[in-house]
């Protein structure tokens, strides 16, 4: 039998210095864990040991007025909420919270673990993605080096803006310590339109029109029959953000700009429509599936071509629906060894794109490539950033790419 594999906890920098010192002088790798919500994600690649952050926690800066936050890297995501909420601001990114899709409640993450993922939700193509909010950094490298970059104003990068690659390297290259972000006031209120009667192709199309105009809308998703709200028909759903004049003005002329086509037209209203965005951002319709998930993003105009030649390339969908306007798909599929891979990269690779897989058991994630392939110019510069972070490979060791 295998021995569980030797936690330890990490208080401080000091610690983590520490730790991954020593590691690099046994040879020993080293898995990285704030509130373990994440920890389903990414290849399957047990550690020798575990560095737990959860201790490395607390908002050591909070300026409202100044839209900047800091705060210890395990300090819990609901925690950060929380304390936006009563300034009525927020992390405009929108992170998707990961544990429903295995099978664990909302509020596990940690902010570390966010950034770790470059974990953002439908609100990206108007706000943008986590890393584009992280004004800087405190970590410690797989060298055992501390580092420090960037600062608390937008325009302090001067050099290599290293949030850039800190944001969705799965703890590979550093163990975050400290982050400070950019936040922004919440709206005064939101609805969301709902165009009801088009196929799902036409829904699409219609999202893309929408995306198109001066309404501004903030969130664009498509959502199947079956997918959400017990519609039993496609509904695409526009999510609209702001003082409550604009928002209705900005409503009723989007409505007036995609009507016709036998198109009717159904308003969430504010409590509504924050529910169906907060499971859309949880990827609640595929969550609740029981299948193995996969993540694609591509332009928003190949959405629904990726979906069909899924279909015809005989991937047995269990549920999907389209954000992003199309382009980010998130699907369940049934079970399979291999979790249908070759269909879901042929699907991608015929219009470039990613391919992600989200959920499957460690055997699938220990055979399958998680991650998109990279072609080979990009591979040898992820390999040479990696080396110049972790030469040892002592953080994550094989976490995104099995030979690193």
């Amino acid at each position: 039998m295998h021995s569980a594999p030797a936690t330890l906890e990490i208080r401080d920098e000091a610690d983590a210095v520490d730790a991954i010192c020593a590691a690099n002088a046994k040879g020993v790798s080293c898995a990285i864990v704030g509130g373990g919500s994440k920890s389903g994600l990414g290849r399957y690649a047990p550690q020798a040991q575990t560095l737990a952050t959860g201790a490395l926690a607390g908002v050591t800066l909070y300026e409202p007025n100044e839209l900047v936050l800091s705060a210890r890297a395990g300090t819990r995501l609901s925690e950060i909420e929380a304390l936006l909420e009563s300034n009525e601001q927020q992390l405009a990114f929108e992170p998707i919270d990961y544990g429903p899709l295995f099978g664990a409640e909302r509020g596990g993450a940690t902010i570390g673990g966010v950034i770790a993922v470059n974990a953002s939700g439908p609100r990206r193509i108007k706000a943008g993605a986590a890393r584009d909010h992280l004004l800087g950094f405190r970590c410690v490298t797989g060298r055992g080096e501390l580092v420090k970059s960037g600062g608390r104003v937008m325009k302090n990068v001067t050099g290599y803006d290293l949030s850039k690659l800190v944001c969705g390297s799965y703890g590979t290259l550093a163990l975050l310590a400290e982050l400070t972000l950019k936040v922004l006031p919440n709206p005064e209120t939101e609805c969301t339109l709902l165009a009801i009667g088009a196929d799902e192709a036409e829904s699409l199309a219609l999202l893309r029109r929408a995306a198109a105009t001066p309404c501004e809308p903030s969130s664009l998703a498509m959502l199947p029959a079956g997918a959400a709200l017990a519609l039993d028909v496609h509904a695409a759903a526009i999510r609209l953000e702001g003082p409550a004049i604009s928002v209705t003005a900005r409503r009723d002329d989007l409505a007036a700009r995609l009507a016709g086509g036998g198109i009717r037209f159904e308003t969430l209203d504010v409590v509504d429509s924050k529910a169906l965005w907060r499971d859309l951002r949880d990827a609640a319709p595929v969550a609740a599936k029981l299948g193995q998930v996969w993540r694609i993003s591509v332009a928003p105009t190949e959405g629904f071509a990726v979906v069909e030649r899924m279909r015809r390339a005989g991937a047995p969908l269990l549920a999907h629906f389209y954000d992003w306007a199309g382009g980010l798909i998130w699907f369940c599929v049934e079970p399979a060894p291999d979790a249908h891979a070759a269909a879901a990269r042929g699907a991608v690779d015929a219009c470039g794109g990613h391919a992600t897989l989200i959920r499957a058991s460690a055997e699938t994630r220990a055979s399958v490539d998680v991650f998109h392939p990279q072609p080979a110019p990009l591979a040898a510069l992820t390999r040479r950033v990696k080396e110049s972070f972790d030469p040892a490979h002592i953080l994550e060791r094989g976490r995104m790419r099995a030979e690193f």
